[in-house]
């Protein structure tokens, strides 16, 4: 079964930094792309960030230059930099990762971890 566990959110001043972590069991499977993602209270879940198998990274405009998003391959973790953090950062954020099965590919979600910028 494959099971996706975030870690690393929390409260932080504007300005501040947090790192999120999030760690894969996939089994005998390899993982395509993995994605964070993140829910404001309101608001439909929006893309943050992608990193694919390849190492080719998307960014959200609304992060650009203030996150980072980086991947192990060989753990199955994906991480999350976040620094420069404004209140409107502040939301659940998701861990996403495209599993490989097969000749098929599915996609699985994290529970979320919840960020909280405070002003």
């Amino acid at each position: 079964q494959v099971q996706l566990v975030e870690s690393g959110g929390g409260l932080v001043q504007a300005g501040g930094s947090l790192r999120l972590s999030c760690a894969a069991s996939t089994g005998i499977f390899s993982i395509n792309t993995m994605a964070w993602y993140r829910q404001a209270p309101g608001k439909q879940r929006e893309l943050v960030a992608t990193t694919t198998s390849r190492g080719l990274t998307h960014y959200a405009e609304s992060v650009l230059g203030r996150f980072t998003i980086s991947r192990i391959d060989s753990k199955n973790t994906v991480s999350l930099q976040m620094n420069s953090l404004k209140p409107e950062d502040t939301a659940v954020y998701y861990c996403s990762a495209e599993v490989q099965i097969l000749f098929d590919t599915r996609n699985y979600w994290g529970q979320g971890t919840q960020v909280t910028v405070s002003s």
